[in-house]
C-alpha cells in the first residue's frame, strides 16, 4: 500500500511571516502553488499563504514590500507523511480545500497533495491496473465481455474476438444477445454457467451481473474454452499420477528398481539394473517393458492388482528375487514397481534357505499330496470376496497360522489350498486331516505317527504321521472344532515348540510345517463354554478369514452357474447352453443354506433331467421350488385344482413374471419368452387384471 510521501509534491521553499508580498509571488509563480506553508523560526508550520491571500494584499493596494504576517491563514488542514494514498485521497475527495500540507511527526511541512496529485495518481493506478487486468485474462486464455445497462457491449478483449470470430470493432456497441443467444432468458439470474458453442468449439460461459449505480446493472461474461480445461485436468491428474508412482518408490526403494506406468512402458529403471542385465544406458522413453525385460513379469502384477515375489532366477551367476508391487490411485492401477533383491540382506538369506529345504524335500516326497487350487481359480464378483482374496494372497506370503470360519460348502478348503499355492511352499506337500471324519481315539496317531509295536494292530515299523508328511509344506486341519481337548492340548505343544513325539516313540521329531485350520463352529463361543481350548484358540487366530455364504454374494450364483455348466457337460456329456428366465429368478431367490456346494449338486442334478438346450424351472429339486416360492408347481395328491396343472402353472408364471417386472408388460414378454400379444391373451384368458406400464 502506497504512503502519502510516494505522491505528494515535496516542497522545496517555505514563507516565513517576514517575506514580503513580492517573495512570496515569486515562490507561488516559479512553483506553480496556490498554496505555500508558512513556519516558524523552528521550521514547524503555523499557517499558508494561499493565492487568495495574495488577492487581497495587492486589492489592499499595499506595497510588495509588505511583510505577508498579518494575511496568514492559520486554520490549516494537515495530514502525516505516513496515512496511505487512499485514505488521503477520500479526505481529498470531501475536502473543500485543494491542497492539503503533508507534515512529519516533528510538526514540520514535507510535502504538498492536491487535488490535482489525486487525480494523477488515480490515472496511474487505473493504467496499472488496466494493464494487470489485461495481463491477467491474456494469460488466464479467458475470453471477456462487459455491457451497459442495455446489454450493449462496451468492453471485449483480443481473446473474447478471437473466439466469436469477428475484429474488435465489429463487437463493441452490439447487442449481448447477438453473440450468447441464451443471455436474454437468464437476466433475471445474479450469476449462472452454460455452455456454448462458436464455431464448433465449445466453451463454458460464466454470465455475471455488476452494478453500473444504484438502479442500474451491467453483465459481465467470461468464455472458458472446455478443451483448455481438460487439458488443465488432464495435467492435474499427470501430476497426481506422478506424486503417487514416485512416493511408492521412495517408500520401497531396493537394490533395483524400475517403474512402469499404466500402459506397460518403462517411466524409471535404476542404473544398477542396467548394469546387471547389461541393458543399454540410454533406454528409450516408453519402451515395453516386455521387450527389454519380459522374465521380470510385470505386466502380469497390473492384470492381478495383486503384490507378489517371484521364484528365484539368475543373471551372470547371481540369483535374485523380483517383488512385483501395483501402484494405484484410488481403486485404479496406474503402474508398477519392479523391486529386484539381489544382495545379501536378510530376505534374500532366508529365501535362499528355503529354497534349498524345498529342493530336499521335494526329491524326497515325489507322490506326496500336493494343492489343487489357486486363487485364480476362485470364482467371485463380489467385493466383500475380491478384498478376501486379495488378504488371502498378502497372509500366503508368511507363514503364521491361518483361521478360515465359514459355513458348509462356502469353499473353505478351497481357500486353503489357494493359499498354500500363493505361499513360500508352494513346492511342498499339502496335507489335509478331517478332525470331524477320523475317531478321538486314532487321531493323535493320524497326527504324529507311531512307532513299531506301539499299541495292538500297529504296522510293523510303525507308520509317519500328518505332521511327517506335511514337513516343508502346509497342514490343512478341517473342522477344528470337532477335535477333542486332549488333542487340542498336543496340538498345542506342536504348533509352539515345532516338535513332537510318535506314539509309543522316544525321539524328538522336529517339523517345519504352515498350519492352515477351518471350522464352520462358533470358536470363541466355545471357548467360553470351555469345550475349545483358549490358548490353543489364541494361536490358531493370529490371520483368520470370514468366507461369506452364498446367499450374501448372490452375484456369484450366475457366474458359478455358468462354470458348472461347462464342468457337467463335459463329465455327463451333457449339451445345456443356458438357463430360462423362471429358473434363474428362482435360483436367485433361493437362500442356498448349502452354499456353493448345494448350488454345484442342484445344477448337476438339473442338466441331466433338462430335456432340451436349457434347464428350466421344473428341474429344479421340489425342495428349491418350495422355499424360493414357487410350489405352485407342486400339486399335492388331496388338491383338487380348478385349472389342470401346466394352466395353473403358466398363470403362475405370468404372475411373477409382472411382479419382477414392476408391472412393465415389456420387460415381462422377455422374462417369459413370449411376444406381447401372447401376453395380452394369457391375461384375459386367466382374467388377470391389466397392470399400467
Amino acid at each position: 500500500m502506497k504512503s502519502v510521501k510516494d505522491i505528494m509534491s515535496p516542497l522545496e521553499h517555505c514563507l516565513s511571516p517576514t517575506n514580503t508580498l513580492e517573495e512570496a509571488i515569486n515562490i507561488m509563480y516559479s512553483q506553480k502553488w496556490n498554496t505555500v506553508p508558512v513556519t516558524n523560526h523552528s521550521g514547524k508550520l503555523i499557517g499558508v499563504f494561499t493565492r487568495s491571500s495574495m488577492y487581497q494584499m495587492i486589492l489592499s493596494d499595499v506595497s510588495k514590500d509588505t511583510p505577508i504576517s498579518d494575511y496568514i491563514k492559520k486554520a490549516v488542514g494537515t495530514v502525516l507523511e505516513d496515512v496511505d494514498s487512499e485514505l488521503l485521497e477520500t479526505m481529498i475527495a470531501k475536502s473543500r480545500v485543494g491542497t492539503g500540507i503533508i507534515i512529519n511527526k516533528s510538526g514540520k511541512p514535507v510535502g504538498l497533495f492536491t487535488k490535482a496529485n489525486a487525480v494523477m495518481n488515480y490515472v496511474k493506478e487505473t493504467q496499472i491496473l488496466k494493464s494487470q487486468l489485461e495481463k491477467v485474462m491474456d494469460t488466464s486464455n479467458l475470453g471477456a465481455i462487459m455491457t451497459n445497462e442495455q446489454g450493449k457491449i462496451i468492453f471485449a478483449n483480443e481473446k473474447c474476438a478471437e473466439m466469436i470470430g469477428r475484429p474488435m470493432n465489429e463487437i463493441i456497441g452490439e447487442d449481448m444477445e447477438a453473440f450468447i443467444p441464451p443471455f436474454s432468458k437468464r437476466d433475471d439470474k445474479r450469476e449462472s454457467h452454460f455452455p456454448l458453442v462458436l464455431y464448433k468449439q465449445h466453451y463454458i460461459v460464466r454470465l455475471s451481473k455488476y452494478s453500473i449505480d444504484e438502479e442500474k446493472e451491467g453483465y459481465i461474461a467470461l468464455f472458458q474454452n472446455v478443451s483448455e480445461l481438460e487439458k488443465l485436468s488432464a495435467e492435474l491428474e499427470s501430476q497426481k499420477k506422478w506424486e503417487t508412482l514416485l512416493k511408492s518408490v521412495i517408500h520401497n526403494a531396493y537394490d533395483g528398481l524400475v517403474m512402469i506406468n499404466e500402459a506397460e512402458e518403462i517411466t524409471f529403471i535404476s542404473p544398477s539394473l542396467t548394469e546387471l542385465f547389461e541393458l543399454e544406458q540410454g533406454l528409450k522413453e516408453k519402451t515395453k517393458i516386455d521387450m527389454v525385460l519380459p522374465h521380470l513379469k510385470l505386466s502380469q502384477v497390473m492384470n492381478t492388482g495383486v503384490a507378489e515375489v517371484s521364484d528365484f532366477m539368475e543373471v551372470k551367476g547371481i540369483n535374485y528375487l523380483v517383488h512385483r508391487i501395483p501402484v494405484y490411485q484410488g481403486e485404479k492401477i496406474i503402474g508398477a514397481i519392479g523391486k529386484i533383491v539381489y544382495r545379501q540382506l536378510h530376505e534374500v538369506r532366508e529365501a535362499f534357505k528355503s529354497a534349498e529345504d524345498g529342493q530336499k524335500e521335494t526329491s524326497k516326497r515325489e507322490g506326496m499330496e500336493k494343492s489343487r487350487f489357486t486363487f485364480n481359480e476362485i470364482l467371485s464378483n463380489d467385493k466383500q470376496m475380491d478384498k478376501l482374496i486379495r488378504s488371502g494372497i498378502k497372509a500366503a506370503k508368511s507363514k503364521t497360522t491361518i483361521l478360515i470360519y465359514g459355513e458348509s460348502g462356502t469353499g473353505k478348503e478351497l481357500f486353503a489350498h489357494a493359499l498354500h499355492s500363493s505361499s513360500m511352499n508352494s513346492k511342498g506337500p499339502f496335507i489335509t486331516v478331517n478332525c470331524a471324519a477320523i475317531p478321538e481315539h486314532l487321531l493323535e496317531s493320524e497326527f504324529f505317527g507311531y512307532e513299531d509295536g506301539a499299541f495292538t494292530g500297529a504296522k510293523h515299523k510303525g507308520k509317519i504321521g500328518k505332521f511327517d508328511m506335511a514337513h516343508g509344506g502346509t497342514l490343512f486341519l478341517d473342522e477344528i472344532g470337532d477335535m477333542s481337548l486332549s488333542i487340542q492340548a498336543k496340538l498345542l505343544r506342536v504348533l509352539q515348540e515345532r516338535e513332537f513325539y510318535r506314539v509309543g516313540g522316544t525321539e524328538r521329531i522336529k517339523v517345519d510345517v504352515r498350519i492352515i485350520t477351518a471350522t464352520n463352529r462358533p470358536l470363541e463361543k466355545m471357548v467360553a463354554e470351555g469345550t475349545f481350548r483358549e490358548d490353543l484358540f489364541y494361536r490358531l487366530n493370529v490371520i483368520s478369514f470370514e468366507i461369506p455364504p452364498l446367499r450374501k454374494r448372490k452375484k456369484d450364483i450366475l457366474l458359478l452357474s455358468e462354470s458348472f455348466i461347462q464342468e457337467f457337460n463335459r463329465q455327463n456329456g451333457t449339451s445345456i447352453t443356458g438357463w430360462e428366465p423362471l429358473f434363474e429368478q428362482a435360483i436367485m431367490d433361493y437362500d442356498w443354506p448349502g452354499n456353493i456346494r448345494e448350488l454345484r449338486n442342484v445344477w448337476e442334478r438339473a442338466m441331466i433331467f433338462a430335456e432340451n438346450g436349457k434347464v428350466r424351472l421344473e428341474d429344479l429339486p421340489d425342495y428349491v421350488l418350495k422355499k424360493a416360492g414357487y410350489d405352485i408347481f407342486l400339486q399335492e395328491e388331496e388338491e383338487v385344482s380348478e385349472l389342470p396343472l401346466l394352466e395353473k402353472a403358466e398363470q403362475f408364471a405370468i404372475q411373477r413374471a409382472l411382479e419382477i417386472s414392476g408391472g412393465n408388460k415389456s420387460k415381462a414378454c422377455i422374462l417369459l419368452g413370449i411376444s406381447r400379444s401372447v401376453l395380452y391373451d394369457k391375461l384375459k384368458k386367466y382374467k388377470m387384471p391389466l397392470l399400467k406400464e
